[in-house]
């Protein structure tokens, strides 16, 4: 019998209503854990310090080459994915930044954010199908 994979956050009020929590499929499920990785610290997990991405170092990092900075989060990413998400195999990520500019007109302000895109591509292990998970981040705000 399959293992169910509950939906998060729980709604606890379920069971108090004696109903079951709420499942999802095996893809909803990879990406949850994935956007965890992603939005975890190096060292935040107390019994794994090597769980989550070097995004957050890298954030307060002076870009100085864009390549050489998508490259380290790429290579973050890769390790950990490869370390701690088991459910799929060949995977491949592209990250890219960009910045982004808004204009409020209201406050006569202008906000420059640099947008980081990650691309995840990979192969499901039970079944061979292929999956993908993309998420944007913004980092570095900007006004001017």
């Amino acid at each position: 019998m399959a293992v169910p994979l509950y939906k998060k956050p729980f709604r606890i009020s379920n069971i108090f209503q004696g109903n079951d929590l709420d499942k999802q499929d095996i893809g909803a499920s990879i990406s949850q854990y994935l956007e965890l990785i992603i939005f975890t610290r190096y060292g935040e997990h107390r019994y794994m310090p090597d769980f989550g991405c070097e995004i957050w170092d890298l954030d307060f990092e002076l870009i100085v080459s864009e390549s050489t900075w998508e490259e380290k989060l790429r290579q973050s990413l890769l390790r950990s994915i490869n370390k701690y998400e088991k459910r799929i195999y060949d995977v491949n990520i592209d990250v890219h930044i960009k910045e982004v500019t808004k204009f409020y007109p209201l406050r006569n302000v202008t906000e420059i954010k640099k947008q980081v895109e990650i691309v995840i591509r990979a192969k499901v292990q039970k079944t061979g199908e292929n999956y993908f998970f993309s998420t944007a981040l913004f980092l570095s705000p900007l006004s001017a």
